[in-house]
């Protein structure tokens, strides 16, 4: 098996693989090897199923950083044994049991909970389903408020939804239990209530760093954020990645 890392980027919801953007330079100029896939957002297991699948078929130690939702899906995925580590940008670090819904619910809502939009598309065989996104006019203001407004909003109109079922299905593994963690609170967060993430961060005993961001740190701050992926995978690996630039 090779000894050379490769960090796993792990969109949320709301968003895809091009929400980072501005941090996958960073990597790649630093010498990290990265793969961003396509979260289908469709189910909290099978979407943890599916970067499962990816982290398998990677030769070496794998580093998953999960955003927003991304989050609840790297704590479900990184029970694989070739993860080394776990970073949380703006995320859900649920616990065993745990759903989004009953995470949130035990804080204040956002401004999000005010902004959501319900969809339904159609599901084989079944009932229709019910995807949630963000209010195209609104989007800026709850997602995205440091961003440059013509990108915010691009990101407004081509959101990836996700399925209301997501929001109340249980996490099945807490991988952060037996994996390190780094959590970034973006604390001018309004999309998820900072509260939420600081208390998932410190129940999974995080090394957690606060930026004063919207909810797309990674997008506002993708040289601090690469930083602690750096950090991360020099704890976890040994890996040594030079800074950038």
């Amino acid at each position: 098996m090779s000894t050379t890392p490769t960090v796993v980027l792990v969109h949320g919801a709301f968003a895809d693989a091009s929400s980072f953007a501005k941090l996958i330079p960073e990597l790649l100029d630093s010498g990290v090897k990265v793969v961003a896939p396509a979260v289908p957002n469709r189910s909290l297991t099978g979407d943890a199923a599916y970067i499962a699948s990816v982290v398998r078929q990677i030769d070496g130690p794998v580093l998953l950083v999960g955003h927003s939702y991304g989050g609840a899906v790297i704590t479900v995925a990184g029970t694989e044994e070739n993860v080394t580590g776990l970073v949380y940008l703006s995320g859900y670090a649920l616990a065993q049991g745990e759903s989004l819904g009953q995470l949130q619910g035990g804080f204040p809502d956002s401004d999000l909970a005010s902004a959501l939009v319900y969809t339904k598309f159609p599901v084989p065989g079944a009932e229709d389903g019910t995807d949630v996104s963000v209010d195209i006019e609104k989007f800026p203001a709850v997602f995205a408020h440091d961003i440059d407004p013509e990108l915010a909003r691009v990101l407004a109109v081509s959101q990836r939804p996700l399925t209301g079922l997501a929001f109340g299905e249980p996490a099945p593994y807490a991988a952060w239990k037996t994996k390190p963690s780094w959590g970034v609170v973006s604390s001018s967060d309004h999309t998820i209530n900072p509260e939420v993430e600081r208390f998932g961060y410190q129940r999974a005993g995080a090394k957690v760093t606060e930026i004063d961001s919207s909810h797309l740190v990674m997008l506002s701050h993708p040289v601090q954020v690469a930083d602690i992926i750096r950090e991360a995978l020099a704890v976890t690996t040994g890996f040594r990645a030079a800074a950038a630039g």
